[in-house]
């Protein structure tokens, strides 16, 4: 049985949207199709973007109704994209090769058919920590209770990556949580935990706030430092060197981070015309799905084809070819 819960939502936009009702196994009136959309926690940027993408579906796409799902965020995600309880999902791009290839957290799991519709925008590692914690580092990290990311997350699983690139066995190292981002920002807000590591777009709601919280105070630590070991760890690929812009959370300074791609992907089973009239969706509806997130107005033709470390949906493949964006043999 899967291990999340249902959300739903109904359908409307505010500052963030939100999908509406239901789950792929549930009936529906009528001849609609029903799809699900795992994403993430309600915190972070996969869920009022997957939300968007739920509305734009449902709206544009006949006798279609999608519903955004909030989920533990990728590896879980992954893992009900196979099991057919969603239809599409959200996932890290070192999340979505780990599961095509089945190793590491999918060791066990198995392969999962996965196929990419759009690279959609970067994540951000965020490393917060309270401020009078006196953390500049992740190696300072040592012997502090740290966040690593809800359970099920890409989060998580790079979070650990990161701390042994610093030299870190998290398993000993530190005195690990397993909270999500909104949990996270109120453990530090109550002093129970001395940083957190959070991955996810710009702005993240959560942080900003956190950030926003009179009286508390947080700094924003680097977190570019080991990435040549993350590269030799995990190939040059897949992680890269970003920043965070001061004016995303009002800090004095830029914040270099290591960043990875977010990917919308669906099973390599999903119709091949559904699959193309999904990403086509995107495309067409990219400022109603800006609207309701601005990570959304990073989305381009170009950009979307550009980090998949896995193979694009045939479907996703003719749509391109339609915009004569596909060079790829």
């Amino acid at each position: 049985m899967p291990t999340f819960r249902f959300v739903a939502v109904c359908a409307l936009v505010a500052a963030v949207a939100f999908a509406a009702c239901g789950s792929p196994s549930s009936g529906s009136s009528g001849s609609k199709r029903r799809l699900s959309i795992a994403t993430g926690g309600t915190g972070g940027v996969f869920y009022p973007y997957g939300g968007g993408i739920a509305k734009i579906i449902t709206e544009h796409l006949p006798n279609t109704e999608a519903t955004a799902e909030v989920t533990a965020a990728s590896v879980d995600n992954l893992k009900f994209l196979k099991q057919g309880n969603s239809d599409l999902a959200f996932t890290m791009a070192d999340m979505a090769q780990d599961a095509v290839t089945g190793r590491d957290v999918f060791s066990d799991f198995g392969k999962v058919p996965v196929r990419t519709l759009a690279v959609l925008y970067s994540s951000y590692s965020h490393l917060v920590a309270r401020a009078d914690a006196g953390i500049s580092g992740i190696t300072d990290l040592r012997g502090r209770v740290v966040s690593t990311g809800a359970a099920g997350s890409g989060t998580t699983v790079i979070a650990r990556r990161m701390l042994q690139a610093a030299g870190l066995d998290p398993s000993r190292d530190i005195r690990e949580q397993s909270l999500g981002v909104a949990q996270s920002v109120d453990a530090i807000k109550d002093g129970k935990i001395d940083a957190f590591f959070w991955n996810g777009g710009l702005p993240t709601a959560s942080i900003l706030d956190l950030v926003n919280t009179p009286g508390v105070k947080a700094n924003f630590i680097p977190t570019d430092t080991h990435l040549p070991r993350l590269e030799q760890m995990f190939g040059p690929s897949l992680y890269y060197r970003d920043i965070i812009p001061k004016a995303t959370y009002n800090n004095d300074a830029e914040i270099p981070v290591v960043a990875v791609a977010n990917l919308l992907v669906a099973s390599e089973e999903m119709p091949e015309a559904l699959a193309h009239d999904i990403t086509q969706v995107l495309f067409d509806q990219q400022a109603e799905l800006a609207a309701i997130h601005p990570q959304a107005k990073t989305l381009s033709l170009k950009s979307a084809l550009s980090g998949s470390p896995v193979p694009f949906h045939p479907g996703a493949i003719r749509f391109y070819r339609e915009r004569n964006v596909w060079t790829a043999q």
